[in-house]
C-alpha cells in the first residue's frame, strides 16, 4: 500500500467545549479523592454517634444540647488529648460516658482526617 506523498492522510480531533459538559460530570470529581470505604466508614460512626447521644442524653434529637463532635479534630490529637476532649464535650452529660467514649475512639482507629487531600 504505497502511498502518492502528495495526497497524505489527515486525522483531526474535535475539541470538546468544557462548557457543554454535563454539571453532573463535575460533582463526580469532587469525591475521586477520597476512599469510597473511608468515606463510609466515617458516615458509619457519625451514624453511631448520633445514635448514642441519644441515649447518653435520653431525650429526643430536637433536645439535645448543641454539640459538635469532630472527627477530623479528635485525629489531630493524641489518645489522651481525644479522651479529655470528648469528656469535655460530654459534661452536661449526666449518665456514665465511658463506654461512649471507648466505643468512639475504638471506631475511630485506623480513620484519617479528610479535611485535606489525602496522601498516598
Amino acid at each position: 500500500m504505497a502511498s502518492d506523498p502528495g495526497t497524505q492522510s489527515r486525522v483531526m480531533f474535535q475539541t470538546v467545549d468544557k462548557a457543554e459538559e454535563p454539571a453532573h460530570r463535575k460533582l463526580g470529581k469532587l469525591t475521586v479523592k477520597y476512599n469510597r470505604k473511608d468515606l463510609q466508614r466515617r458516615l458509619d460512626i457519625e451514624e453511631w454517634i448520633d445514635g448514642q447521644l441519644h441515649l447518653l442524653f435520653d431525650c429526643e434529637e430536637e433536645e439535645i444540647p448543641e454539640l459538635e463532635i469532630d472527627i477530623d479534630e479528635l485525629l489531630e490529637l493524641t489518645d489522651e488529648g481525644q479522651r479529655s476532649r470528648l469528656q469535655e464535650l460530654l459534661q452536661e452529660c449526666g449518665k456514665p460516658k465511658e463506654d461512649f467514649i471507648n466505643g468512639l475512639l475504638y471506631r475511630m482507629k485506623g480513620l484519617r482526617k479528610m479535611s485535606g487531600p489525602l496522601k498516598k
